[in-house]
């Protein structure tokens, strides 16, 4: 399983696309399971306060979701 290490600013980015999306967390949740996800909805709350890594596939799934570049999830993240 891939994971995306923790980063503020990706979680900040995964916040605003929802926000910005005017889903809630549940149907966030409901549409990323239509997708194949797994997460549920208190796994996905951590992820969004930092204290969780997020899966690739997720991620993907979010990507679809809300029909945007990979980008948007790292706007704000400095290289190394």
């Amino acid at each position: 399983m891939t994971m995306i290490l923790q980063n503020a600013d990706l979680y900040i980015n995964l916040k605003k696309l929802r926000k910005s999306s005017s889903l809630s967390q549940y149907e966030l949740v409901a549409q990323m399971q239509l997708l194949g996800s797994t997460m549920s909805r208190s796994t996905y709350a951590k992820i969004e306060q930092g204290n969780r890594n997020i899966k690739v596939t997720d991620l993907v799934a979010l990507k679809k979701i809300y029909d945007v570049e990979y980008s948007k999830f790292f706007e704000g993240i400095g290289t190394c």
